[in-house]
């Protein structure tokens, strides 16, 4: 199956040699992420596309000095909401009634349920279930990258407050969760690239209940 021959070749690329990825490449990256299903529809998350050498540099020698923070082509930013409220619970909800061009009882029931549930929470606890909505459409892109033949790395050694701070995101609602440099991989410079891929095997990772 070419998907999985895909998965099988992408592997976490320890170093990049700079080149472009191409615009097509990259916009069907971001709409996997964007096509991605998240809880209630809500897609609190957005995503940050840093190109700017000067923002990379300072981002660079937060996340632990890795390479290809200033090697890679573009550098996704995957910031989830900082907490949700009403505004931006309706947004979507009338984003959708626009979209399909009616309401639905049982849908608007659904929106005042939450409504009545999110807003109030904890910002922290709102923030931490944005953050794995995040990071489904994270795993999507990085899918998706790899069916473009571009390299992905996931990275989470950063301090996001710090990347937050750089990129002003605290401002606009957001904390960022997790980032994924694209580009090509570095083939000499990176101890990676010849080794096995590892992974459970199926019979200790699977377990199928009749």
């Amino acid at each position: 199956m070419e998907l999985l021959d895909k998965l099988n070749w992408r592997y976490a690329a320890k170093a990049m040699n700079g080149e472009t990825v191409p615009e097509e490449k990259l916009q069907n990256i971001l709409e996997a992420a964007r096509l991605a299903p998240t809880s209630s529809g809500l897609q609190p998350f957005e995503i940050i596309v840093v190109k700017n050498q000067e923002l990379l540099e300072q981002i660079k020698p937060v996340a632990w000095n890795q390479s290809v923070i200033t090697d890679c082509s573009h550098l996704l930013v995957f910031a989830a909401w900082d907490t949700y409220t009403e505004d931006r619970i309706n947004y979507m909800f009338d984003l959708t009634n626009d979209i399909r061009g009616f309401k639905n009882e049982g849908w608007e029931n659904y929106r005042q349920m939450l409504l009545n549930s999110y807003p109030q929470k904890d910002a922290e606890e709102n923030f931490n279930h944005a953050a794995k909505q995040a990071y489904i459409a994270f795993s999507q892109a990085l899918t998706a990258a790899a069916f473009e033949g571009v390299d992905a790395t996931p990275i989470e050694g950063f301090d996001p407050t710090a990347v937050d701070k750089i990129l002003g995101l605290r401002e606009k609602g957001l904390r960022s969760a997790v980032l994924m440099p694209i580009g090509y991989r570095e083939t000499n410079e990176d101890w990676l690239v010849n080794l096995v891929k590892v992974r459970k095997p199926m019979e200790d990772l699977v377990t199928v209940m009749d």
